[in-house]
């Protein structure tokens, strides 16, 4: 690291030098979008105790390693530790790289994210049929235990928060399974067409 101090939130002592929310909001697209304290689920446990960091260090270490990784437009620099579980990779890896041009306050970053998530979901089902052990929807969805653990009682007079989704459910979940057969039907068919001239 660098003897200067780093320009980023993650140090002991932070400056004093905070920017103004108008500042902000000019520079960062949908800053401030949860300034209201209504629009913050976990507003009434905050605490602001700015002496009580715990911190240790004036600085923390750096995970190496940080060369190409995401990071937020709303960071001037990736933050000292991140996560490397699940590289980018492929179709799915561009998109989400592609997201990170957006400021986390814009719808477009998040739906970005969900369909590099689909993305990378629908190719790991079609590798999955290259296995001994192909995906099968009928298991994997739960779906059986809708008839066999009282799926259908537990969805009325419950409360249960799902319950006003529930009708797109078979749609998501099942939808792209029943346009990829009949994708494969079609595409059967006019390879046994092709076949019989």
């Amino acid at each position: 690291m660098s003897s200067s101090t780093p320009s980023t939130p993650y140090v002991a002592n932070k400056s004093r030098d905070i920017p103004t929310p108008e500042a902000l909001r000019a520079r960062i697209p949908g800053w401030g979008a949860d300034l209201d304290p209504k629009d913050r689920p976990s507003f009434p446990r905050e605490v602001f105790d700015p002496a009580g960091t715990g911190a240790h260090w004036d600085y923390p270490e750096e995970q190496p390693g940080g060369e190409g990784r995401e990071r937020s437009v709303e960071h001037s620099r990736l933050t000292p530790a991140f996560g490397t579980s699940a590289p980018l990779k492929g179709v799915s890896g561009s998109i989400r790289r592609y997201a990170y041009r957006y400021s986390e306050g814009c719808a477009a970053h998040w739906l970005l994210l969900l369909l590099g998530d689909r993305v990378d979901a629908w190719g790991s089902h079609a590798a999955s049929f290259a296995t001994l052990r192909p995906d099968n929807p009928i298991t994997e969805t739960g779906v059986l235990a809708e008839g066999r653990r009282h799926g259908l009682a537990s969805r009325f007079g419950t409360g249960r928060a799902d319950t006003k989704h529930q009708w797109m459910d078979p749609i998501i979940v099942g939808g792209p399974w029943v346009a990829a057969s009949a994708g494969v039907v079609l595409a059967a068919r006019a390879i046994a067409r092709r076949g019989r001239r």
